[in-house]
């Protein structure tokens, strides 16, 4: 899949190159992937989804947002939020860490559905799926003794 990486976060936005802005404002690319390390296994209540338990390991996360999409992600990357989405509960609750982001232009539940990786959380992320995706967050690599 076509994708533009963004793996300088530290600065995010800010810190992007001209050409990464300009792909976020002008809305070509409206699905992202947050690729996420979650160094120790965790248990999170997960808004009105429930409680689940998530092994220590590698974790994307897809979703979109067709304006905004900057707001959005440095959102996702802010450490200090209101939970509103099920991924805000995740990022929180855990030790998780947002390593890179992915920037794709075919359409979220698209993205997902050629993502391999085990669904932990059934629910989670998918509210509004409408392809039967199972979940949009997915665990793709676990860490040994997770």
């Amino acid at each position: 899949m076509d994708c533009l990486v963004i793996d300088r976060l530290a600065a995010f936005p800010a810190g992007l190159a001209a050409g990464q802005r300009q792909a976020l404002a002008d809305g070509r690319y409206p699905t992202y992937q947050l690729l996420i390390r979650l160094p120790a296994a965790a248990a999170v209540e997960v808004g009105k989804l429930g409680r689940f338990h998530f092994a220590a390991g590698c974790y994307r996360y897809t979703g979109s947002a067709r304006r905004g999409m900057a707001a959005r992600l440095a959102r996702h990357l802010r450490r200090r939020k209101r939970c509103h989405w099920h991924i805000d509960y995740f990022l929180l609750g855990t030790a998780a860490v947002v390593e890179e982001i992915r920037l794709y232009r075919l359409p979220e539940c698209q993205v997902n559905r050629q993502t391999a990786g085990l669904i932990v959380a059934p629910g989670f992320g998918a509210g509004d799926c409408r392809r039967g995706c199972g979940s949009h967050l997915k665990l793709t690599a676990p860490l040994a003794g997770g």
